[in-house]
């Protein structure tokens, strides 16, 4: 497995094609054969929007430029009524180490 870097931004967190809010993320990437790239990382948002769509299987966000991530939520990263939350990531994730910070 190998490290790739972060990426971060903001975007529209979405539940089987309805936006339900924007929410900011930071995730970090890896490349493992034969896999490709994986991520995980914290997506945070309002937590009553949070609130509905945690633990849901349908969760995707579009990131502002154009990326869209699909989101499986692991664990509450800090306490719920923070609004942050551990994800794994697939999808359209950036695909060379140039497109992610190091």
């Amino acid at each position: 497995m190998r490290y790739l870097g972060g990426i971060s931004g903001r975007g529209a967190l979405m539940s089987n094609g309805i936006k339900i809010g924007r929410a900011s993320y930071d995730f970090e990437g890896f490349f493992q054969n034969p896999i490709g790239v994986t991520s995980c990382g914290e997506v945070r948002l309002a937590f009553p929007a949070l609130k509905t769509v945690f633990g849901r299987t349908d969760v995707q966000l579009l990131t502002d430029d154009g990326h869209l991530l699909d989101l499986r939520f692991s664990y509450w990263e800090s306490p719920p009524t923070s609004g942050a939350v551990h994800v794994e990531v697939t999808g359209d994730l950036p695909a060379t180490p140039q497109e992610w910070r190091h």
